[in-house]
């Protein structure tokens, strides 16, 4: 349990929200979600990003959207009653013109995201949830790192991580959750035969199984995708599946998981669409993303399993081709900070 420094006796979980990539839609998404009753009522919302950029987003939105919004050193210090806190990043004076990716919004993301990470392990508050980066402004910013995940994981410390999204329709609470958790992430679809081995999909079935547990399921059942057709068809199109993939399947069974697989991709999703299964595991980020976002884009939530810290995430991009105009969904992150809130309760 984190012990949070908090005033009164306000006992919503604290969340440190960054806004991404200010060239993007993060800001503006923040700022409707923020507006959203049930968002207010599961968190205190604590925004890690620059106020000038938040301010320049807020232009284009309804007056009824526009909460006021107050800078703060630390969450929990003294606002205005009913203000939402913002934290700015340790960066210098920039500007930011929405659509246009830069190295410094490159830079700007990196430092959000640092700031809410140091956050998160000081105990100040009780998860993160990041809005939209890319990939090419870390490049032009200097950083490595393929996208969140792996930064985070760095930030973190962690050893054994994976990538899981989550989700249902829009209006579809009666609709069965799929979740997806990724053996490789953000790697060129070339490379990913050579990165399946055993030990790799042995700690991806693990962190899917904890993963449900954690989300209330007691009893996960988790379903293993092949990588070739078919799943290799007992060999005849490639060899993964009976040298590296059954035999994690094996492990994981004698270690009390309830697992099956490997199974052809191809009808596994829909297997688990129908409840025959409560987590997937693919084995490269399309097998896995492109079925959920199917079913799910735009509500779906990025989870990063293994971490030290609880972060969710959105299920989409920057958007630079509709950043400023006002007309970006926050849906994806207003399911993001839910499940944050949740799992920071339960936690709790």
């Amino acid at each position: 349990m984190m012990e949070l420094p908090l005033e009164g006796t306000d006992s919503r979980p604290a969340l440190a929200i960054t806004m991404g990539d200010p060239a993007g839609i993060g800001p503006e998404i923040i700022l409707k979600a923020l507006n959203v009753k049930a968002v207010v009522d599961c968190c205190r919302p604590v925004i890690i990003g620059s106020l000038s950029v938040l301010l320049q987003a807020r232009g284009p939105l309804p007056f009824g959207t526009q909460r006021t919004l107050a800078v703060v050193p630390e969450p929990g210090a003294q606002a205005p009653s009913g203000a939402v806190e913002v934290i700015e990043p340790d960066v210098s004076a920039y500007e930011v013109t929405p659509g246009k990716p830069s190295a410094q919004s490159g830079h700007v993301s990196v430092a959000c995201i640092k700031k809410a990470v140091g956050l998160a392990l000081a105990g100040k508050v009780d998860a993160v949830v990041t809005a939209p980066i890319t990939k090419e402004t870390l490049k032009m910013a200097g950083y490595p790192y393929p996208g969140h995940t792996e930064l985070l994981a760095e930030l973190t410390g962690a050893a054994d991580f994976a990538m899981m999204l989550s989700g249902r329709p829009a209006g579809g609470e009666a609709v069965r959750e799929l979740r997806v958790v990724l053996v490789t992430i953000h790697v060129p679809l070339r490379d990913v035969p050579g990165l399946i081995r055993k030990s790799g999909v042995l700690r991806t079935i693990r962190l899917a199984d904890q993963a449900c547990r954690k989300m209330g399921i007691p009893e996960p059942r988790v379903a293993v995708c092949g990588l070739n057709p078919h799943a290799g068809e007992a060999g005849l199109f490639g060899m993964e599946e009976i040298n590296e993939i059954a035999p994690a399947c094996l492990e994981a069974k004698d270690a009390g998981i309830n697992v099956s697989g490997p199974l052809p991709a191809d009808t596994l999703f829909h297997r688990a669409h129908k409840g025959e299964f409560d987590a997937v595991v693919a084995m490269y980020h399309d097998q896995g993303l492109g079925p959920l976002k199917m079913f799910a884009f735009g509500n779906a939530v990025n989870v990063t399993l293994g971490l030290p810290i609880i972060r969710t995430s959105v299920d989409h991009g920057t958007a630079y081709d509709i950043a400023g105009k006002g007309i970006a969904s926050p849906n994806s992150l207003i399911e993001a900070i839910k499940l944050a809130a949740r799992m920071a309760g339960d936690r709790r």
